[in-house]
């Protein structure tokens, strides 16, 4: 749509139907739902693209909306998306490297296990799995078979990580040694190796409607729960729960806690960091 409009929208400008109108879009053809995300919080994700869009009137993107596919994969990217970069927080990745890889995989050698499954749960354009697979690379880690899952609702942020073509702004955490060793400049942009790119595997998942959640050793979920109500962060939490063995390591946000009765499931090993172990304790809370 290439209409000319001289509206600024905002979250405000869109009314209750305009709302609901995109909403029951988003759940009837995407199984997205609104309804357990913070509502400001999506109404200016939704004016964003309405301004980049250059909207008019709202009927005329509604239509739009009904008839483009691509447009309304577009849009629910635009509301799931979470800003990354590589090596985002970097105390939290020095910690992952020196004590929870490595305790993990001593925990599963011990075990006479022989794989161990790492999740990056709504990883975005996959700065964050891609960062975890580095680390990996450089574990010594020749018996152990070390399984990077990525996941998000959207395809076509997924399609953009598994490219591994990312712009500079993306890497100011890169150390430049390790931009040396994994990256490749081209034409302005970096291209990620294809060794590093093959570790990781990219898969749709929705948190809040998946009737599955896979078995993970780790799962790092940072800066995704801030846009879910209370309610749903503590049943995203429970049914983590349930997948992380003991000793599990689970990471959030730095804005993320736990909460509810899901907190006798996790004991809190490096606060700062948001860096969680899972008890032997059984999961109270509802999971369904």
């Amino acid at each position: 749509m290439t209409e000319t409009s001289t509206h600024t929208w905002t979250g405000d400008d869109l009314s209750d139907a305009e709302f609901t109108a995109i909403a029951n879009l988003l759940r009837e053809r995407r199984q997205f739902d609104l309804d357990q995300y913070k509502d400001r919080c999506i109404r200016r994700r939704i004016a964003k693209r309405l301004r980049i869009c250059q909207v008019a009137d709202f009927a005329s993107y509604l239509s739009r909306l009904e008839m483009d596919r691509d447009e309304l994969d577009t849009l629910l990217a635009t509301i799931s998306i979470h800003v990354s970069q590589f090596f985002r927080n970097p105390d939290t990745y020095r910690i992952l490297e020196q004590k929870i890889l490595p305790d993990l995989c001593q925990r599963a050698q011990a075990a006479g296990r022989t794989e161990l499954t790492l999740w990056s749960a709504g990883c975005a354009s996959g700065e964050e799995p891609y960062s975890l697979a580095m680390l990996v690379d450089d574990l010594a880690t020749a018996d152990l078979d070390i399984h990077i899952m990525a996941t998000d609702i959207s395809k076509p942020i997924l399609e953009t990580a598994r490219s591994g073509s990312f712009d500079a702004s993306r890497l100011k955490e890169v150390p430049p040694a390790v931009l040396e060793k994994y990256f490749q400049a081209e034409n302005g942009r970096y291209q990620l190796i294809e060794q590093v790119r093959d570790k990781v595997e990219f898969l749709q998942h929705n948190l809040m409607t998946a009737s599955n959640y896979p078995a993970a050793d780790l799962i790092l979920c940072r800066n995704v729960l801030i846009y879910f109500t209370r309610s749903e962060q503590e049943r995203i939490l429970s049914r983590f729960a349930t997948e992380l063995p003991e000793h599990g390591a689970l990471i959030l946000g730095r804005a993320e806690t736990i909460t509810g009765s899901t907190r006798q499931c996790y004991q809190t090993e490096f606060p700062a960091e948001r860096i969680y172990r899972r008890t032997a304790e059984p999961v109270t809370a509802p999971v369904i």
